[in-house]
């Protein structure tokens, strides 16, 4: 058997079947390749010829490469999912990561921004705008960031949304997530003006005679790539004044944690992020517990 025909098999079902998107499907490529180096380590190409037997030394290969106790859990998860999709195939007779123990990942809190960050931040576009500087990207941009603080979108399901996605007339969008899941998110009164004010102006301006249902779009007439957008995100948190590196995801968590410390029921967030399990939702309770201790260690008499 080719050593990477299973590997396309599975990367195919993971994309048909279950909908998983592009980034994802890179992760696991990346994974499952480094089960390949192991195996031509070996001197062997076949996956169906790793054995349980094995398993302690691709544990102490994966420990050379100096992965991090989390990389070394996803990569488990990974090959798991693999092996579980080949003995369904019937290319193997039993999974050799079966009841296989994780080593428990270190847990890092989300890096967020303050409100008054955000703030700087979202105004950062308009104050070109004003200025006369790259007016249609501007208004673009303008509304992006301003629904990606309004909704907690993951940068991918912003940068896919569609002109069909968006209501504005009762102001929500229809998200698609992980798994092709969708999840309806409301907009805001701001992003609502905003992505309006795109749609009269700018983005007929950046399409001229092209067509696209994409809602955002490049002077190209195509969708903005996620390199673009991060590096459009640089741009303007340092126009911002922001010297911390930011990053897409960072909006998203700053979204999260501010809902939790307004008030917000940690099964609303859940939804509006569209976690799965609200275990991964808990994440941001953690982050506020965390600025609370800070205020009272800063405030208190006896902190």
């Amino acid at each position: 058997m080719d050593d990477d025909e299973p590997i396309s098999r599975y990367l195919s079902m993971l994309r048909s079947e279950r909908g998983y998107q592009v980034n994802t499907l890179t992760a696991y490529r990346l994974d499952l390749d480094k089960l390949l180096s192991f195996l031509r380590k070996e001197g062997r190409k076949d996956p169906a010829s790793l054995s349980r037997q094995d398993v302690p030394a691709l544990l102490s290969f994966l420990q050379h490469q100096a992965l991090s106790s989390a990389s070394v859990a996803r990569c488990l998860a990974a090959w798991r999912g693999f092996y579980r999709f080949l003995l369904s195939e019937g290319d193997i007779q039993e999974n050799p990561f079966l009841n296989l123990t994780s080593p428990k990942a270190t847990l890092r809190l989300p890096k967020t921004l303050h409100l008054e960050q955000v703030e700087r931040l979202l105004e950062a576009p308009g104050k070109a705008f004003r200025s006369g500087r790259r007016q249609p990207d501007a208004s673009r941009d303008d509304a992006m960031l301003e629904v990606l603080y309004a909704t907690g979108l993951r940068a991918t399901e912003l940068l896919t949304l569609e002109l069909n996605s968006v209501n504005l007339a009762v102001g929500f969008l229809r998200a698609s997530g992980k798994g092709a899941k969708q999840r309806v998110v409301p907009l805001g009164e701001t992003a609502v003006m905003k992505v309006r004010a795109y749609l009269e102006r700018g983005r007929p301006a950046l399409l001229k005679t092209r067509v696209s249902n994409r809602l955002f779009v490049t002077r190209s007439g195509r969708g903005m790539t996620r390199q673009g957008f991060w590096k459009l995100i640089g741009r303007y948190a340092r126009a911002a004044g922001i010297s911390r590196r930011i990053s897409p995801h960072m909006l998203r968590h700053s979204f999260a944690t501010h809902l939790l410390e307004g008030g917000a029921d940690l099964r609303v967030v859940q939804t509006l992020l569209g976690h799965a399990d609200i275990a991964t939702t808990q994440i941001y309770t953690r982050v506020e517990r965390q600025r609370l201790k800070k205020l009272h260690k800063q405030h208190h008499p006896r902190g």
